[in-house]
């Protein structure tokens, strides 16, 4: 692979090994269940879930007719992405630290979008045992993926999807850290022009990479995705360009002094 970084190629290698097994066995569902990200209280949470998470993709999609197909879009623009600004971002940065910001973005990521569904689980959870409901069986239906649906009298249409939706949610991608590879290349290459397919027009980085950011907070906040999956964990973008701008901010400013990292 000539023209890309070794961290880079090796996470890109890693990611479309996942993403191969993921559609060659079970049907998606085994590596599924094994690497991505579960709900911290759900049975099927691992430990390793954690750090995993963020080298797999999606590989099934249902079809109007009741089956499935293979998608390979997630995972193309992804690594497209890891590519195009991860490259430069490590060739400045060096290996060794480019791997550390990578995972640190990612977990960043992860710590915002899970820190938020705990919080809104455990807000739906404690309504539900005030009204009555015992925490035990509680449990028991959602770690079968199931709910009672007298539930949504006392919570709401909303409140019933933050707690079985957190629960029996899944996160996969490496989304979360490739914006913190986006809003590191956008704070060390700034004056580098970028251009759409859809907008043939260059724009620097300092501009498209913080409007990138603010689609992503409109898209959290309205509810209407203007080009992601209506699944897209936005939240996730957005913890992973915040850990991202504080990494890369602090490195660049403390580059000279007795923090510097070589």
């Amino acid at each position: 692979m000539k023209g890309i970084s070794p961290a880079v190629k090796h996470i890109l290698i890693i990611n479309v090994i996942f993403w191969i097994g993921t559609i060659s066995l079970g049907r998606g569902v085994l590596f599924e269940n094994l690497f991505a990200y579960h709900f911290v209280t759900s049975d099927l949470f691992k430990p390793w879930q954690v750090f995993t998470h963020m080298f797999m993709h999606a590989g099934y999609v249902p079809t109007p007719g009741g089956g499935e197909t293979i998608y390979f879009q997630h995972i193309l623009f992804n690594m497209f992405g890891l590519w195009m600004f991860g490259t430069p971002v490590e060739k400045f940065l060096g290996t060794k630290k480019f791997v550390f910001f990578y995972i640190s973005a990612g977990l960043g990521a992860l710590l915002i979008h899970a820190g938020w569904d705990y919080f809104q689980f455990q807000t739906e959870l404690s309504n539900l045992i005030q009204a009555g409901y015992d925490k035990e069986a509680i449990f028991n239906l959602l770690n079968e993926s199931k709910y009672n649906p007298q539930w949504e009298q006392v919570l709401g249409e909303r409140g019933l999807q933050n707690l079985v939706g957190n629960f029996v949610g899944t996160l996969v991608g490496a989304s979360g850290a490739l914006m913190g590879v986006l809003v590191a290349f956008g704070v060390l290459f700034p004056e580098t022009p970028l251009m759409l397919i859809f907008l043939p027009i260059p724009i620097k980085a300092k501009y498209f990479i913080p409007a990138i950011i603010l689609l992503d907070l409109f898209s959290m906040l309205s509810g209407y995705s203007l080009f992601s999956p209506s699944n897209t964990a936005y939240l996730a973008h957005l913890g992973g360009a915040l850990f991202g701008f504080m990494m890369v901010w602090y490195w660049k400013k403390n580059s000279f002094n007795q923090n510097r990292w070589n």
